[in-house]
């Protein structure tokens, strides 16, 4: 535990000049984890767990910015709507119609990222290309007035195929940047392109990610169970 801070300072190094958030993936590990990297001036922290998440926010500083990184069934959206900072992980537009919902019942407009499928694993979730054309094309999307599209989510396909890697990471980019050319809509302000984990994030760096999610590098392997 008290090698959180040292880890975070490696990090943040590894990071340097480059404009890119950190958020550190506290899933799994107990409060005193989170604690330590709080007090190592770490300020963003990630779930994939509504419950937990939740949980730990209310015994937490509330100066924390937590962020939703795993899947999010629609009914579980009120439970984070209070206090989430960002979700990262919308792969529909009846999730973003659930999210502009339970925002609307709290009064404040949530930053929310498009989560899209690069990697060839069936098992990850999000939009493709067209998909997300399709979205931003309609007129569903300009009428949700309390969320906000803060940018686009991606996860690699997890092998040591660094090119297949790099690859993918650059197309991400290559469709961030189109759409933020191609499109106008009063709530969309792509400014966030979250991609990298603890296996990959200095690749995403260099591939042009301004947000990277790191866990077992911060706080050792994860606790199953």
């Amino acid at each position: 535990m008290s090698n959180i801070a040292e880890n975070l300072s490696h990090i943040n190094h590894l990071i340097g000049e480059r404009k890119a958030t950190l958020v550190a993936i506290s899933k799994t590990k107990p409060i005193s984890d989170i604690e330590a990297a709080y007090r190592a001036g770490q300020r963003h922290f990630g779930e994939n767990k509504v419950q937990e998440m939740t949980e730990k926010s209310e015994h937490l500083p509330k100066d924390i910015k937590w962020h939703m990184v795993g899947h999010l069934q629609r009914n579980k959206v009120k439970y984070i709507a209070p206090y989430v900072h960002l979700i990262h992980s919308v792969d529909s537009l009846r999730l973003l119609k659930a999210i502009n919902k339970e925002a609307t019942k709290n009064n404040r407009v949530i930053n929310c990222l498009l989560q899209v499928h690069i990697a060839e694993e069936s098992t990850k979730f999000g939009f493709d290309a067209e998909e997300l054309y399709e979205l931003l094309s309609g007129t569903d999307l300009s009428n949700l007035e309390h969320i906000k599209i803060s940018g686009l989510m991606g996860m690699a396909t997890n092998t040591s195929d660094t090119e297949k890697v790099k690859q993918e990471f650059l197309a991400l980019k290559q469709l961030f940047d189109e759409i933020r050319e191609r499109y106008t809509l009063p709530n969309l302000d792509l400014s966030e392109l979250s991609m990298g984990m603890s296996g990959d994030f200095e690749i995403a760096l260099d591939c042009g990610s301004s947000m990277i999610r790191v866990g077992s590098l911060i706080f050792g392997a994860r606790n199953y169970g």
